[in-house]
């Protein structure tokens, strides 16, 4: 059978090392613990590792552990029985059932709360678990695959996390190196994004210019191929040229290679075009569906340039943390 990398694009040697031990690993039912910055493709990853093993025709069942109330993890993770707990109105089957014959990923899981570490450590060892307000012990056929952006070493140094489960979890340890690490692979990808970014909006690919390419090379991408990907987006909504130039980058890219920025003039300002009916028209959305692209594209670029820290991202944004998180949760509930 041939390797399916689902989707991920590279050529990097970084990245071909990490496919090397996939592709071992993989056939096996070791579990593994993913390591990465945010917005290195880890779910990608775990989703090749997926299906390349014996368990691909098995269920894929991802869940964030840091998305989930800690009081509500416990639930979704082993599910529940009717009345354990207020609301309870009925039975549960929670994701580790579900995946029965499959794959869990458990995604952040150093956000997990140390009361849930010890009942995922049993459904490791004794591969069992038992429904909240149950008493029925349940077989867990499984393979579990673990990810986090946090060093869970030094979590284990704090006692944030427990040592045993770092243990089993870390069976097989694959690092998805940073984008900043992997050379011509920003290009790659941003040619990739960009093309798929001018075929969503209905219009001709745009090229980049040597300047830009370069630029990209040198950018440190902190929010990695997340950041890539809607950076790329935005240039094909915003780019009003046939290609894309230094000076449609945006500000903080330019400061951090050191490229001079025009003062703010009256010239400058005026040459600002603001958006007319044409083009809502020529990316087919009405009013609402183009402010609300716009405002998502700024916030993950606020996100990606504070690292996920909302203090910071609603700092660069100029609005209150609670107004940023209010924006997150709506775009959760409406599936965006």
């Amino acid at each position: 059978m041939a390797f399916d990398t689902s989707g991920i694009l590279g050529k990097s040697p970084a990245l071909q090392e990490v496919f090397r031990v996939l592709a071992k690993v993989a056939p096996t039912e070791s579990t593994v613990l993913v390591t990465g910055e945010s917005g290195t493709g880890k779910e990608l990853l775990v989703r090749a590792l997926h299906r390349n093993s014996p368990r691909r025709d098995g269920p894929f069942v991802p869940i964030n552990c840091g998305a989930i109330p800690k009081d509500l993890l416990e639930s979704e993770l082993f599910g529940h029985e009717k009345g354990a707990f207020t609301h309870a109105i009925r039975t549960k089957v929670g994701r580790f059932e579900l995946a029965e014959g499959g794959t869990v990923f458990l995604d952040e899981i150093g956000e997990m709360d140390l009361a849930l570490q010890v009942k995922i450590l049993r459904v490791l060892q004794e591969k069992e678990f038992e429904r909240v307000g149950g008493t029925k012990v349940l077989h867990a056929d499984v393979r579990v695959v673990a990810a986090t952006n946090r060093d869970l070493e030094e979590e284990v140094r704090q006692g944030r996390f427990r040592e045993d489960l770092y243990y089993r979890l870390n069976v097989i340890p694959i690092h998805l190196p940073p984008l900043r690490e992997r050379g011509e692979d920003i290009l790659l990808l941003a040619e990739h994004f960009l093309q798929r970014a001018c075929q969503r909006q209905g219009i001709p690919l745009l090229r980049l210019t040597p300047e830009v390419r370069d630029a990209l090379l040198r950018y440190s991408w902190p929010g990695n191929v997340r950041e890539l990907e809607n950076f790329m987006e935005r240039m094909a909504i915003l780019c009003e040229d046939s290609q894309i130039c230094l000076a449609d980058l945006p500000p903080k890219v330019l400061r951090e290679l050191g490229q001079q920025l025009p003062q703010p003039t009256v010239a400058t300002v005026s040459a600002f075009r603001w958006p007319e009916l044409s083009d809502l028209e020529r990316l087919g959305m009405n009013l609402k569906e183009f402010l609300d692209t716009l405002e998502a594209r700024l916030v993950d670029e606020a996100l990606a340039a504070s690292d996920g820290v909302k203090n910071r991202a609603a700092e660069l944004l100029g609005i209150k943390r609670t107004t940023l998180i209010e924006k997150l949760k709506k775009r959760e509930e409406g599936g965006h």
